[in-house]
């Protein structure tokens, strides 16, 4: 069976949730961000409580619209510093989002067990050399350093088989390996950490590929991050990611609906409490029929 980390995932109508912790005051989403040990400590344990059953942290933020770059070593000094605070705190499974090696190696040195890189180990070139040396699971993005064009949803398969394609070459067992649709990071332009640079209405794409996942999965557990992001803001017209609660949750919905796995997310009492719904009224239940 699938796995991250310890974590069986991509059970049949058995959602995962994962909790999003962002260690960048950078961050689009202010809510997400804890700094501090208490803060820290006291978020992951009420994820816990609320039904997370991974936790994501992240040291710079990787908003394509946002200058947020950081150093390597802020960065990786930001994530073992959670790390430490939260593996004293919770036995909850750590994911780290990054795309550099050097972050990901220390990350990986202080017992994480799963690296969700959002370029799919295609911006660091140290990076797969990393990956083959500890053998973590992995979430792998779609991405592409070239400008995409054609049909999004060919797209996005195609790029995710080339990080599968790495991920093989490197040992990588297919029980560890989820992938990602990359909501949020095909742009037509942008300032951040990687994004693939696309010619259409990125909004347009980001909503045929949520409508279409069911085709995107190359039979490998699949996790979709909607959480606040822009496309919400666009179809609500809620500017603020502070408002887009409610429009988060039915993209998630639809999201499990039409096949996501793993649901990676700020908000995970909400989240858990739509997938307690599901759970009852969308999943076929024999009893009394």
């Amino acid at each position: 069976m699938p796995k991250l980390g310890k974590l069986t995932v991509g059970i049949k109508n058995k959602p995962t949730i994962m909790g999003i912790i962002n260690i960048s005051p950078e961050s689009f989403y202010k809510n997400s961000i804890k700094i501090t040990k208490s803060k820290i400590s006291q978020t992951v344990k009420q994820m816990d409580d609320d039904g997370a059953q991974i936790i994501d942290i992240g040291g710079m933020s990787t908003a394509p619209y946002l200058k947020t770059t950081v150093s390597e070593k802020q960065e990786s000094d930001r994530i073992t510093k959670a790390i430490k605070i939260i593996q004293n705190v919770s036995n909850l499974p750590i994911s780290v989002d990054t795309c550099r090696a050097s972050v990901a190696k220390n990350a990986l040195e202080n017992g994480v067990e799963i690296i969700n890189d959002v370029s799919g180990l295609k911006y660091d070139k140290d990076m797969p050399k990393t990956i083959e040396k500890f053998q973590p699971s992995l979430v792998l993005c779609a991405y592409s350093k070239k400008i995409v064009g054609g049909r999004h949803v060919a797209e996005t398969k195609r790029l995710l088989q080339e990080s599968i394609k790495i991920a093989h070459s490197i040992n990588i067992s297919k029980n560890k390996i989820i992938v990602d649709p990359a909501i949020g990071f095909f742009r037509k332009s942008g300032t951040g950490f990687p994004f693939t640079k696309i010619k259409s209405n990125w909004a347009d794409r980001d909503i045929i590929i949520l409508q279409n996942l069911s085709l995107i999965k190359n039979g490998f557990p699949l996790l979709v991050s909607v959480s606040n992001k822009s496309f919400i803001g666009k179809l609500t017209g809620k500017e603020d990611p502070h408002d887009r609660l409610y429009g988060s949750l039915a993209a998630e919905l639809v999201s499990v609906l039409n096949g996501a796995d793993i649901l990676r997310t700020h908000n995970v009492s909400a989240t858990n409490d739509v997938l307690s719904i599901h759970k009852k009224l969308v999943m076929k239940n024999k009893k009394g029929l």
